[in-house]
């Protein structure tokens, strides 16, 4: 009798339990990660940390503020320098 390409001529269905046995001991079930309790919060600093957080943003928009209305005022100007009148009265240039 000749063996349809298996080593020893074992038959199909005992090498069946083996192949189950294999992939039970190589894929071993995921374990959930052990974390450590969170740490006590000291919520004063915390809410100062806010609070300064918030005067940073409020300085920085009132800072950007100011740069976009100068820069405004620099482009009116320059398009004031560069108008002609119609009737050449007033010519800035």
């Amino acid at each position: 009798m000749a063996s349809r390409g298996r080593r020893g001529g074992a038959p199909a269905h005992e090498d069946e339990p083996r192949r189950e046995e294999r992939a039970d001991q190589q894929a071993p079930a995921p374990q959930d990660p052990v974390l450590p309790p969170p740490l006590p919060v000291d919520y004063g600093v915390f809410m100062q940390g806010l609070v300064q957080a918030m005067q940073t943003q409020a300085h920085t928009q009132a800072a950007l503020q100011a740069q976009l209305e100068a820069h405004r005022a620099d482009v009116w100007w320059a398009s004031l320098l560069r108008t002609r009148f119609e009737d050449g009265a007033i010519e800035v240039a």
